[in-house]
């Protein structure tokens, strides 16, 4: 047998030594395109609501993301959506929090205020 195949392991004499690559085979992990996982266009995404419960103690929260607006804006809207649910909620980066499941009010709310938005998840 040639050098490259010899064995690394024997239950005789214990390890052996270190395996050398084998030929055609690449080395280290496969690159992955940075361009593939990218968003391209994220306006066309448009705002989607999808309801999380991991790490929450088994409570849902309704999340909604890809708003258009700045911090303040999303404060101001927040405010809004608590009032007519009568909920609580936070923000979170560029989402919104909404505690509960109420994805299916959250849609006519924010077509409501003029958004078009979708339903997320299952």
């Amino acid at each position: 047998m040639d050098d490259r195949y010899r064995a690394v392991y024997s239950t005789e004499q214990g390890q052996t030594g270190k395996v050398t690559d084998k030929p055609g085979r690449k080395k280290g992990r496969p690159q992955r395109s940075s361009q593939a996982a990218a968003i391209k266009n994220p306006a066309k995404q448009g705002v989607r609501i999808r309801r999380e419960s991991k790490g929450r103690g088994g409570k849902s929260v309704c999340v909604i993301d890809g708003l258009p607006v700045d911090t303040a804006g999303l404060k101001i809207l927040l405010k809004k959506l608590k009032a007519s649910l009568g909920c609580g909620g936070a923000v979170k980066g560029d989402e919104l929090e909404i505690q509960g499941d109420h994805r299916e009010k959250l849609l006519l709310l924010l077509e409501k205020e003029g958004y078009k938005a979708k339903l997320s998840g299952g």
